[in-house]
């Protein structure tokens, strides 16, 4: 209610009111001030509103005091019930947990205002899920209320819980929510076998590995804690078998580990228990974790393939046995109750099979053809045997024929050996060591012995030594060899062997001497080498060579000083040697005339007339005092010297003048043989020509040009 002290009561002042909620939520009487609600409030929607009033004069509209500002609260009732915003919910607890082990906190909110009254003190309490769990009434945790919860007896719970305001009292409001409660499994329960004995009924055909039966243990545990782990118990038959866990099903599954053979044994027992992987140290107060049952197996006859008296045959025959002879026999037989008679062939897969032959009834083995070590040392093939009542059932065997050798060859060295000796060995020196091979066996089955032959035993050279292990050393026996003398030496030696009927053979080593240091390295073995002093050192060979080199430079000087010196005379003499010209019709005298006269001269008179004058030459010096015609037999030498003298002409390389270098025409029936320049002396020495005089009136010319002691030209006819 409004009221202005101004108000008379007569109707001159006016109440307005302005704000928040005015005209809406709340009006005024303007003549009262009375402020009414017009509609329901809600605390928990608006708990308070700001409105303005205002006394108005009633005919000149001014306010008659200043505006004032005023709250009006909204008072709370207890007009919400608690409500569970996160539910319903979900917990989990270990089974077997003890009572007072936490489960779950759950919280209720209440609208109502907490500072007024108890309309917003919430109290908890549960109305379904006694007597298994409690709750907290003021904070609303939820515990276990009894010892022992086994969830393999109850797994799942359902709680209804309760929040009552007003602290719980009469007239309250409630809410209420579900809580769902699992108990989580713990390794609290052993493996147990649903019964003591199982029974497997195994055929004796069942092959290594391979399952042959199933049992289980059951824990009503759950997940890792229900894992089982099967051993077989040590004793009877367990060495037989092997047991594994199916990790799907958690069954023990029974494998086979050796073949069962039921004319052997027909039944077999062994006890199989099984355990717990993962404990629980809290239960082992309940007991051992672990459960044991027997199990009994039952072999079961089948009809088998025949079995052999071996797994593998191995035989040994000697090579050129005749054809047909027996070298051995396989022997299978039928081991089922019914014992059936059984039937062998071999097992035909190449050409090798074809050198043995089986007998189908007895299983005895024959040879075929001829075998040779040498050719093939094993024969390795198979044999089948077959049940006569059931073909189909058959069993296959290896057999290894071993081919003995008989000693046919001779051993013999391994290797063609160099052999060497030093000039300087000594006596006792090893100078090659031998080893031998035979084509019978490898050397790791013989024994071989050296010797020499007998006619060689009695030569002081060489011996040989037999180490006794297949290998021999040859040996010196003399101080030193000279290559001079003899350089090579044939050293027969005789190999035999250790076989029967004992083979020898007769090998030659050839030994050649060769020079060596004083080391025993080898310098040379060439033949050329023999005839070099020996004993020399390297420096006096080196001396010797270096005199040579001396002497042959000396000797080259003083030929190119005499070449010089007779060039000289040539190109200043007046009177040159060229134009002594002989006329003969003999054959030349070779390369040494052309110091006494010119062959040019030879040339049919009407070529040399035709000839222009060379310009190295002098042209007074062609001129000739007279000239002879030349011989009409004689056009091939003619030919010949012209065919020579055109070669000299083109060639830039050939010595000045018109003299021939060399020729090597003869002619027929000279006494004095042949003059030609091949067997001429290198020298310019003066010789002995007087044997000239004894060749007859056609070389008297000759023999008087060559016999004086001085050359004169003038003398030249």
């Amino acid at each position: 209610k409004l009221h202005s002290d101004l108000d008379k009561g007569v109707g001159t002042v006016k109440y307005t009111l302005s704000g928040d909620g005015a005209g809406t939520v709340f009006t005024i009487d303007e003549t009262t001030g009375d402020i009414h609600a017009i509609r329901s409030l809600d605390r928990e929607e608006k708990p308070f509103y700001t409105l303005r009033a205002q006394a108005v004069d009633v005919d000149t509209k001014k306010p008659l005091e200043p505006e004032s500002e005023f709250i009006i609260k909204v008072q709370d009732i207890n007009d919400n019930e608690p409500k569970f915003l996160d539910g319903p919910y979900v917990a989990s607890v270990p089974e077997m947990s003890p009572v007072g082990a936490y489960v779950l906190q759950v919280k209720a909110t209440d609208a109502d205002d907490p500072t007024y009254g108890n309309s917003a003190r919430v109290v908890y309490s549960i109305l379904q899920g006694q007597p298994y769990f409690s709750i907290d009434p003021k904070t609303g945790v939820i515990r276990t209320a009894l010892p022992n919860m086994d969830r393999e007896v109850k797994e799942q719970y359902q709680v209804l819980i309760q929040a009552k305001d007003m602290g719980g009292q009469l007239g309250g409001l409630a809410g209420t929510t579900t809580v769902n409660i699992t108990l989580t499994d713990v390794n609290d329960n052993p493996p147990r076998f649903p019964k003591s004995i199982f029974h497997l009924k195994v055929p004796e055909t069942s092959h290594v590995g391979s399952a042959i039966g199933r049992i289980r243990a059951v824990d009503p545990d759950f997940g890792k804690n229900a894992e089982i782990e099967y051993n077989i118990v040590p004793g009877d038959g367990g060495n037989l078998f092997d047991i594994t866990t199916d990790e799907y099903t958690q069954e023990g599954v029974i494998k086979l580990k050796k073949p069962l053979d039921f004319e052997t044994k027909k039944a077999y027992t062994f006890k199989v228990e099984a355990s717990n992987l993962h404990l629980d140290h809290r239960f082992h107060s309940v007991g051992p974790f672990k459960d044991t049952a027997t199990v009994k197996i039952n072999v079961l006859d089948m009809d088998e393939p025949p079995v052999f008296s071996k797994p593998m045959y191995t035989m040994e025959v000697y090579e050129d046995t005749p054809v047909g002879t027996i070298i051995g026999a396989v022997t299978a037989q039928d081991l089922d109750a019914g014992s059936s008679s059984v039937r062998y062939f071999m097992d035909w897969k190449n050409d090798v099979d074809s050198y043995f032959t089986i007998d189908a009834t007895e299983g005895t083995i024959a040879t075929n053809e001829l075998l040779d070590r040498e050719s093939t040392a094993q024969y390795n093939f198979s044999i089948i045997a077959s049940k006569v009542s059931n073909p189909l059932l058959t069993s296959k065997v290896n057999v290894i024929i071993n081919v003995l050798d008989v000693n046919e060859f001779p051993p013999e060295i391994s290797v063609p050996y160099e052999t060497s000796v030093c000039e300087n060995a000594k006596p006792g020196q090893v100078i090659q060591t031998i080893t031998a091979i035979d084509k019978d066996l490898s050397p790791a089955g013989q024994r071989f012995s050296f010797k020499l032959s007998s006619e060689a035993s009695n030569k002081p050279n060489f011996t040989v030594h037999d180490y006794r292990n297949n290998t021999a050393g040859i040996e010196t026996r003399r101080n030193g060899y000279s290559r001079r003398q003899q350089e090579l030496y044939f050293l027969p030696v005789v190999i035999e062997d250790s076989s029967y009927p004992v083979q020898s053979s007769t090998n030659t080593l050839t030994i050649r001497v060769c020079r060596c240091d004083s080391d025993g390295t080898i310098q040379s073995c060439n033949v050329e080498a023999i005839f070099l002093p020996v004993g020399l050192s390297t420096g006096a060979l080196i001396a010797i060579l270096l005199c040579i080199v001396i002497l042959l430079v000396i000797v080259v000087l003083y030929v190119a000083l005499r070449r010089q010196k007779k060039k000289d005379t040539l190109m200043t003499s007046k009177e040159d040697i060229r134009d002594n010209v002989i006329h003969y019709d003999d054959e030349g005298g070779g390369e040494e005339d052309t110091q006494a006269f010119d062959i040019g001269a030879l040339r049919n008179p009407k070529v040399i007339e035709d000839n222009k004058i060379r310009r190295d030459i002098k042209p007074d010096t062609l001129r000739f005092t007279r000239h002879r015609p030349p011989a009409e037999d004689n056009t091939d030498i003619r030919d010949f010297i012209n065919q020579r003298l055109q070669e000299n002409d083109v060639d830039p390389s050939a010595p000045p003048y018109d003299s021939l270098a060399t020729y090597a025409y003869e002619g027929n029936g000279s006494v004095a043989e042949s003059l030609s320049s091949i067997d001429s002396l290198t020298t310019e020495a003066d010789q002995d020509y007087d044997y000239l005089s004894d060749w007859g009136p056609r070389f008297k010319i000759l023999a008087d040009m060559f016999g004086e002691e001085s050359y004169n030209p003038d003398k030249v006819t």
